[in-house]
């Protein structure tokens, strides 16, 4: 396990999240696995449904559905923060585990929406560790 794996990986869940509040679909897509695995365990008071979706066509197509219902993305005025990253890298794989928050009203006086943890599983490939599973639990 190297120091440089745990810091990219823990680059591309920060960057993940920067995507969602600004970032173009094609980008934020392009950090996942082809058969990813995106899934909303508890969406508690969340303006969306528990869900689970798989494959970059599922995943895009819920990002354009939150884009479209103001729940990210530029204008949205919403906020993805991460925090309390681990990483736990064996050969091509890493788990990592995150606390998040979800900000609304960022403009104003930043509303805390929601928060919770990331259960990830990444995969090393040819264009680097890509996300495999993402496991949203609120907290």
């Amino acid at each position: 396990m190297s120091a440089a794996d745990r810091i990219d990986v823990a680059t591309l869940i920060a960057r993940i999240a920067q995507l969602a509040d600004s970032g173009a679909p094609e980008d934020y897509i392009a950090c996942f696995t082809a058969d990813a695995v995106w899934e909303l365990a508890d969406a508690g008071d969340l303006p969306m449904d528990s869900q689970r979706v798989v494959g970059h066509d599922e995943i895009l197509a819920g990002v354009h559905r939150r884009r479209r219902d103001g729940i990210q993305g530029p204008g949205s005025h919403t906020r993805h923060d991460v925090s309390s990253i681990v990483v736990d890298v064996d050969g091509d794989r890493a788990d990592g585990r995150s606390y998040f928050r979800y900000y609304t009203d960022t403009l104003g006086a930043p509303v805390l929406a929601g928060m919770g943890t990331y259960s990830d599983t990444f995969l090393r490939t040819a264009h680097g560790w890509k996300l495999d599973q993402r496991i949203i639990t609120r907290s």
